[in-house]
């Protein structure tokens, strides 16, 4: 899982992998760049509110070791130029208990809830040095491509869509809907008029084959 990308100052180079346990260190790196990823340690989904409130950064800092200790890695972590420069956690939805007890999510998805074929994708974290460079697509790129290789079904998100109401680059833990779209995602609920539950069926995309992307907004 790799790609690369012009910018204005010139080409870097913007590569995508499972986080897997040698990774460690780079999804702590990603995860420290802006926003709540350093007290969270992408444990939020994870955990009941009361679980999570029990527990410091320490204890949480180590439920995600063990976890990219696992066979199956819980995210994807995208480098610029070789520097750790985001996460992106994607799963079976099932594993990631606070779903469940998220209404506009467990209120509004179509999936049968304890289908561990269906996946979800849950929380960006882009260091603020390397925003605007599209990481937010090719994070999402690479969590679909994790997916498909561990049997998903079905992957599904739960973005803000910006064009409704604006937020601060910090609060896009969820992604942006225009980002999903165009990676093929199609909206199916609107639980809040700026939040969609969107999916993306990896058993038709792969009966569809390759087909052109319109142009991914960069975030």
């Amino acid at each position: 899982m790799s790609a690369a990308r012009g910018t204005v100052a010139g080409m870097v180079s913007i590569v995508v992998s499972p986080a897997s346990a040698e990774r460690f260190e780079d999804v702590e790196r990603a995860l420290t760049g802006g926003g709540d990823g350093a007290s969270c340690q992408c444990q939020w989904w994870m955990l009941t509110g009361a679980e999570f409130s029990r527990i410091g950064r320490e204890e949480r800092e180590g439920l995600l070791r063990a976890e990219v200790e696992e066979e199956v890695p819980p995210g994807v972590v995208a480098y610029v130029d070789g520097d750790a420069a985001g996460w992106l956690r994607v799963g079976p939805r099932v594993a990631q208990r606070r779903l469940a007890r998220t209404r506009d999510v467990a209120g509004t998805t179509r999936e049968p809830w304890e289908d561990e074929g269906v996946w979800a994708v849950t929380c960006f974290s882009i260091r603020r040095e390397h925003r605007g460079l599209g990481l937010m697509g090719r994070l999402l790129d690479g969590a679909v491509a994790l997916a498909r290789e561990h049997g998903a079904r079905v992957v599904e998100g739960y973005p803000f869509d910006t064009a409704v109401a604006g937020r601060k680059a910090n609060e896009l833990y969820r992604g942006v809907l225009s980002v999903f779209e165009a990676a093929g995602f199609r909206e199916v609920s609107r639980p809040k008029p700026d939040r969609a539950l969107v999916v993306l069926d990896l058993a038709d995309r792969a009966s569809e084959g390759a087909t052109r992307r319109p142009p991914r907004p960069r975030r």
